[in-house]
């Protein structure tokens, strides 16, 4: 397997937990949030969806989701929620400026910097409401 797709693999993988991630985090969000959480679920679905389909395309079986996953620490009430909501979206980012790095396909570079600034984005949302100052970093995805 080529680097690239390595890379692509990992970031399925990391689409694969963050879509787990959003349930735990649907069961535990403020109320309020239910609509924010929704949509980037969806988002992420639709990511793990596209890239399943890139390595498919690129003649690759992606490897399956796990049965579960982990969160990092223990998540029973909505500020933990929006802290595993940002880890996950670090943990996306990454993984996608991973592939940003190892792309040799143009097509498959652009699809990951959408992805790396859709995750960013999104983790910068998830610092707003925490109230973390600033809610950005300079580079998102490098740790």
């Amino acid at each position: 397997m080529t680097e690239q797709r390595q890379a692509l693999q990992a970031a399925l993988d990391s689409e694969y937990a963050a879509v787990y991630s959003y349930g735990v985090i649907a069961a535990y969000a403020n109320t309020d949030r239910a609509g924010l959480v929704a949509e980037f679920s969806a988002a992420h679905r639709a990511r793990r969806d596209a890239t399943v389909d890139l390595l498919e395309t690129g003649g690759t079986e992606p490897e399956a989701a796990d049965a579960a996953y982990a969160p990092p620490f223990p998540v029973d009430d909505p500020i933990p929620a929006a802290n595993l909501a940002v880890a996950v979206e670090s943990d996306c980012a990454a993984a996608w400026l991973a592939v940003a790095e190892q792309a040799t396909d143009e097509s498959v570079r652009t699809v990951a910097t959408e992805a790396l600034t859709e995750s960013a984005v999104r983790r910068a949302r998830w610092q707003a409401i925490l109230g973390a100052n600033p809610v950005t970093v300079s580079f998102p995805g490098r740790a």
